[in-house]
């Protein structure tokens, strides 16, 4: 199958092109290389792999990565709140004007997959969000990904995940998601201020969000136009339970704090049984992760982490 991943320089498609090869698929990357593209070095061998460098709000550059692929798996995003809130216009325009720009320039026997985000649920409160639950997203990053996913289903042909919060180790690290900050600050820092500890949402390993594209390549016919929760309902945990878990692998200072503020609110549990239903179940734990984290920090030096957010 020849695929196109928008994006696929970045957290999630430095993880999911190496599975891509390795499944015997042609893999087509577009992408502009904003955080660089040293993630995607390794596979400049393969006969089977190719790099567009480009942007997707570029038409010209859009038509020919879409040319002659089965599917697009479309990631290209500013991603989460606070790199959202540094550049708003940025935001809007590669979230939702760049997605309306890739399926403007498909075909329409081209799938299209899009990574969306549980932050289109907004501000909820003890409830269990199900795929029919209203979305009422409070940030750029929500309203932008909301936008563009009604978009996309209204034209058809498309699949769209709604993913719960990512965390583990990729090629391209990012520390603005809340697992690998916390244990970034407590490798790193050796302290970590918490605020909001009892708010709760679910997490997912990004080798299982990887995974959740394999799985979408391979089950597309009984998955076409609609939206599915991607995580796992065993996953859901407090900013104060993942601290102490991270504490009990690694010391450090910890401090609850009375002040601060989640701008998307999450504070709420998700039902992935549409998707468990079809066979996806993730595979890698909240503990599992984490430990690989530490591992990961005691050996890189990332400088300036929080550049890019």
């Amino acid at each position: 199958m020849n695929v196109l991943v928008t994006g696929g320089a970045g957290y999630v498609g430095s993880v999911l092109v190496p599975r891509l090869l390795a499944s015997g698929h042609h893999v087509r990357v577009l992408d502009n290389l904003m955080y660089g593209g040293q993630s995607l070095l390794p596979f400049l061998s393969y006969p089977q792999f190719e790099f567009i460098k480009g942007d997707i709000l570029d038409e010209q550059a859009v038509r020919r990565a879409t040319k002659g692929v089965d599917v697009i798996i479309h990631l290209a995003a500013i991603v989460g709140y606070p790199a959202c809130k540094k550049h708003e216009q940025l935001a809007h325009d590669v979230n939702y004007v760049g997605t309306k720009i890739v399926e403007k320039n498909r075909d329409r026997q081209q799938r299209i997959i899009f990574a969306s985000t549980g932050s289109n649920y907004g501000a909820l409160i003890g409830d269990l969000c199900t795929e029919e639950t209203p979305l009422n997203p409070l940030t750029i990053y929500g309203t932008t990904k909301t936008k563009a996913e009604q978009h996309l289903l209204q034209r058809g042909n498309a699949i769209c995940y709604r993913f719960a919060t990512a965390f583990g180790v990729s090629p391209r690290m990012r520390l603005d998601l809340l697992i690998n900050d916390f244990v970034y600050q407590a490798v790193k820092v050796r302290n970590l201020i918490i605020y909001e500890r009892t708010f709760k949402r679910t997490f997912i390993h990004v080798i299982d969000m990887a995974r959740s594209f394999m799985f979408v390549l391979e089950n597309g016919d009984r998955m076409i136009d609609n939206v599915y929760n991607v995580g796992s309902e065993n996953m859901n945990y407090s900013k104060e339970q993942i601290a102490l878990i991270v504490r009990e692998k690694i010391d450090f200072y910890l401090h609850f704090a009375d002040v601060g503020k989640d701008e998307d609110q999450r504070n709420y549990e998700v039902s992935y049984q549409k998707i468990n239903r079809l066979g996806f179940r993730t595979a890698i734990s909240i503990e599992d992760g984490i430990e690989e984290l530490i591992r990961a920090y005691q050996v890189i030096d990332i400088k300036n982490p929080y550049a890019n957010v």
